[in-house]
């Protein structure tokens, strides 16, 4: 999508004058939306670039939007085997059944990237990073994905936003779901059920899911369970009162690590709830409430493997660092619809907290630290923004602010201004610009830990964002997609090895020095020949001066070939490719080869109502290598089937 440089958007600032006048004319025609519907289809709405609905073709932002039936027709088993896809996204992780993955968006830190769920915020206190594999993967209706900082709508997220919508309640007295149950290689299994239906008035939503694996190499291990619950019902005529449950669980055998002579387990466990109020106060003016709570526990536990005798026997406890994070979060939102306008007003209020718990064994103890560390930081937040979306004919101009407040780093404000133009029925131009912000985390500016000391004087790390794009479909046949960004950075967090001097020589992040992210992105995608259609996505980023492993340049490759007859039959096969540029040698990095993938789905005829379908995966068809260190070695090829039933 397009990104109007920094030159073009100050052009497009002589149009905020028309915020006040009502005589311009509003959305695009349905005659102009017909381009991106055949690519878009259920994909036009979008709420993640000024958290009202908008058509995609009036959103400035660099935005990738992955549908329920898309996630399904992957057979997917994690939100990082989504992400995977998705041109200018790495994430971090072994690709292991069940593995835990971290997210870096255009070259960013995994720190910048803002993970939601329903406007929960999924990001860690202690870390700032977000795990997502303890997002219930199947209660996912649709993954908005922002690329670029998304800061005057969201608060704290420099290299972007994942933002996740969970399917809604059901609206028909007959109630429909899907059970399904696969089993592969290491006797990973994946056993999953859903309904959705309405009682009376009372609309329902519940999802369960049950994962458990061997461990596609060799001492790994994965065990995990999750449940979610939607429930709303109607308010005051047109309005709905609606509350969400949460439940997930996992542990994880991270495997052995014979070079450092440790093996580590990871253990999670979330809870959620969020409680909402929509009400419309006019024919023009909605409300929205909510609020909500999270609780996060994690246990990450490292023992000696015995190897070395100076370490002592197996199972000799290392270090054991223990996080329960408690977040309350209140929502509160004004959305004014006028002729060409769709204003958003909004204001934010969080409060984090954290016990952070390490205890340490022998080897620890013998160097001078003590058997347990304990410490509580905690933060307080709130923030108020305002958006506008105003279309003129074939020009759609979206200006935004927002303010926020951390009771740790003090006052930030993100202005923002961005503009899309129906150039032709064909094509469409897009373009922003952007102020963001990352907040440091909780352990790096409060809480400190085990090797690491805080710095109460860290501030935020601070960007500048210009993109320009252009998306187009003139050859008819095929859609393609080009994207270019820079990315100014300053403040940036840098980590200092015994920073701390006296008397502990601990480690320590200071705020020092900036970075200059530039790069393109080209996605294309054709009209289906026969039902079958192909899709490719580049992204490279080069970033100065290079990053702390050396990096000087990082890009990503994602091809497609799918046959759909959009009946009973989906054939799929995908490559992903993704190069670090990692120059340090005791990483052990290993990404020369393509992951390929081949997903095929058959239905079978459907019987009152009830709708089987068979599927079939076989993972990294060519035993290809592709991870950024050796801790995070990649499986080689497994397979697995399974069966779902849709009623």
């Amino acid at each position: 999508m397009i990104k109007i440089l920094h030159k073009t958007c100050i052009h497009c600032a002589a149009y905020l004058f028309l915020l006040i006048s009502p005589s311009i004319s509003m959305a695009q025609s349905e005659e102009e939306m017909q381009l991106l519907r055949m690519f878009y289809k259920d994909k036009d709405l979008v709420v993640s670039s000024t958290r009202a609905e908008k058509n995609i073709s009036q959103v400035a932002e660099n935005i990738t939007v992955i549908t329920s039936k898309e996630i399904d027709a992957m057979n997917a088993h994690s939100v990082a085997d989504v992400l995977s896809r998705v041109p200018g996204l790495f994430i971090s992780s072994n690709q292991d059944f069940g593995a835990t993955s971290v997210i870096n968006i255009q070259g960013s830190e995994d720190r910048h990237v803002l993970v939601l769920v329903d406007e929960m915020p999924w990001n860690f206190l202690s870390g700032g990073n977000a795990e997502t594999s303890t997002i219930p993967i199947g209660a996912i209706d649709r993954i908005e994905i922002i690329k670029g900082p998304a800061s005057s709508s969201w608060g704290s997220s420099l290299g972007g936003v994942v933002n996740i919508i969970t399917k809604k309640t059901g609206e028909t007295q007959r109630p429909s779901g899907t059970v399904s149950a696969s089993y592969g290689t290491s006797a990973s299994q994946d056993y999953r059920a859903e309904i959705s239906g309405k009682e009376d008035s009372l609309g329902y939503y519940l999802y369960a899911n049950t994962q458990a694996s061997d461990g596609l190499i060799s001492t790994r291990s994965f065990d995990g369970n999750s449940f979610f619950s939607k429930l709303d019902t109607p308010v005051v005529l047109t309005g709905k009162l609606g509350l969400e449950i949460g439940y997930t669980s996992s542990k994880t055998g991270s495997g052995d690590l014979p070079d450092i002579d440790l093996y580590y387990n990871n253990n999670q466990r979330n809870i959620y709830a969020k409680g909402s109020l929509n009400l419309p106060l006019s024919k023009d003016l909605g409300l929205s409430l909510s609020i909500f709570n999270t609780i996060k526990k994690s246990t990450l536990d490292y023992r000696f493997l015995g190897i070395s005798a100076e370490d002592g026997p197996q199972g000799t406890l290392y270090v054991k660092n223990m996080f329960k994070e408690s977040s309350t979060g209140a929502r509160g939102q004004l959305v004014w619809t006028k002729k060409a306008h769709t204003a958003v007003f909004g204001i934010e209020y969080d409060n984090g907290s954290l016990d952070q718990t390490s205890l340490t064994g022998p080897v620890m103890q013998e160097t001078g630290f003590p058997a347990e560390i304990i410490t509580t930081p905690d933060a307080e937040q709130w923030a108020a923004y305002l958006n506008d979306s105003l279309v003129m004919g074939k020009l759609s101009v979206t200006p935004g602010i927002r303010y926020d407040y951390n009771s740790n780093t003090g006052a930030f404000v993100s202005p923002s201004l961005g503009a899309t133009y129906l150039l032709a029925n064909e094509t469409i131009l897009r373009g922003s610009i952007s102020r963001g912000f990352t907040s440091p985390s909780l352990s790096n500016v409060s809480g400190g830990g085990i090797f690491l000391s805080p710095n109460p004087d860290l501030e935020p790390e601070k960007i500048w964002s210009y993109q320009l794009g252009v998306e187009s479909s003139i050859l008819n046949f095929l859609w393609l997609k080009l994207s270019l960004f820079q990315h100014e950075v300053k403040d940036i967090l840098k980590y200092v090895p015994q920073g701390a001097g006296t008397p502990t020589y601990n480690d320590i992040y200071i705020n020092e020095g900036r970075s200059r992210r530039r790069g393109l992105e080209v996605e294309t995608e054709t009209m289906p020949f026969h039902n079958i259609s192909f899709s490719a996505g580049f992204s490279r980023t080069t970033i100065s001066p290079p990053a702390d492993l050396g990096s000087s340049a990082v890009y990503s490759i994602n091809l497609g070939l799918r046959y759909n007859d959009n009946k009973s039959l989906y054939a799929e096969l995908s490559g992903s490719y993704r190069d670090w540029d990692i120059n340090d040698i005791s990483y052990q990095a290993d990404y020369g080869d393509f992951i390929w993938d081949f997903n095929v789905n058959k239905k079978i005829m459907v019987i009152n109502k009830v709708t089987p379908e068979f599927f079939f995966t076989a993972h990294n068809l060519f035993d290809g290598s592709q991870y950024p260190n050796i801790m995070s070695r990649n499986p080689q090829r497994w397979l697995e089937g399974g069966i779902k039933i849709h009623f």
